[in-house]
């Protein structure tokens, strides 16, 4: 492997953050979704960025299979490539923020810190805690997946939930229980926090 001394970053030579955002006329901001599998993570996502999208905000929508299919398909689910895979993940949103987009990230993330992680690396003031609150009785009858089945055996160590701890955010942005509640209600928990801090009203 060759010396990080060989590396020259052009941050200062390319569009800065602002540029881009003045040309989306919006603010860009990550939605970091953590929950148990089965809360209903990626289906609140996806209406939220369907949303957003119908309002003409530019969105980046970065779900766990998705990311896990591809660029972190080398990783498995121990605790070191847990870090790892949230490590990326944050990189990965961080760069879309500097690209002036709305991030929405919905991942498990089962500890505080690893969610400390993504936050140090997005930066405090652009990471947005969205818990995603459903009991673990429900997502294990959901079970759409059939996780919960398998974790039950022990065909599926170490997870979250079943064998593996889940930390719930002591201070989370916003706390949706999507228990009872149709998809369109929880997702709109998320947007009357979300939009008002992404737009930019237009000065007339």
């Amino acid at each position: 492997m060759e010396p990080k001394s060989n590396i020259y970053p052009i941050f200062d030579d390319i569009l800065q953050r602002a540029d881009h955002e003045k040309l989306l006329k919006q603010r860009a901001k990550v939605l970091w979704m953590t929950g148990l599998s089965g809360s209903g993570k990626s289906t609140v996502a996806k209406q939220v960025e369907q949303v957003m999208y119908e309002r003409g905000i530019y969105t980046k929508l970065l779900d766990g299979d998705n990311i896990r299919s591809g660029i972190n398909a080398d990783l498995g689910f121990s605790v070191a490539d847990r870090k790892e895979n949230i490590r990326r993940i944050a990189q990965i949103a961080k760069l879309f923020v500097d690209g002036g987009a709305v991030v929405i990230a919905s991942f498990v993330s089962p500890t505080i810190e690893i969610r400390n992680q993504a936050r140090e690396i997005i930066g405090p003031e652009d990471f947005l805690e969205v818990y995603i609150n459903t009991p673990l009785e429900v997502c294990e009858a959901r079970d759409v997946k059939g996780l919960y089945k398998k974790a039950r055996a022990g065909v599926i160590p170490d997870f979250t939930g079943i064998s593996s701890p889940f930390e719930a955010p002591e201070s989370p942005a916003i706390e949706v229980l999507t228990d009872g509640r149709s998809i369109a209600e929880s997702a709109a928990d998320v947007l009357d926090y979300i939009l008002p801090l992404v737009t930019i009203e237009e000065e007339k």
